[in-house]
């Protein structure tokens, strides 16, 4: 099983859709006993909460957001925990949004201190 997510800072490699988590959003974690819940925010994401559960490397929970034009969104992601050549934690994510139509992958890495 890849190390604990708690207090690491996560960011996405890659930018979405106009109003969806981007480069700019930091996910900072949260992990105990199986649980794990995140803080974000950037972007297009004024503010926003995961909360779900791990198994080994698996993640899956749900999300919340409020964006800058005032709307939320809502939806359910599951994500594979991974390590990253150089050490760093990444996650392979298959996400869908619940408060409208959509899905896709995204994948979030671990940020050190000379990318934040």
């Amino acid at each position: 099983m890849a190390r604990s997510l708690d207090g690491l800072v996560l960011a996405p490699v890659a930018d979405q859709s106009a109003g969806q988590v981007g480069t700019r959003t930091r996910f900072t974690y949260h992990e105990k006993d199986g649980e794990i819940w995140a803080e974000y925010a950037g972007g297009d994401v004024v503010r926003g909460h995961l909360v779900g559960t791990r198994s080994g490397d698996r993640l899956d929970f749900r999300y919340v957001q409020l964006r800058t034009d005032g709307t939320t969104a809502s939806g359910h992601c599951v994500s594979t925990v991974v390590e990253t050549r150089d050490g760093r934690v990444r996650l392979e994510e298959t996400w869908e949004w619940e408060s409208a139509a959509g899905s896709g992958t995204s994948v979030v890495e671990q940020v050190t201190e000379h990318d934040s």
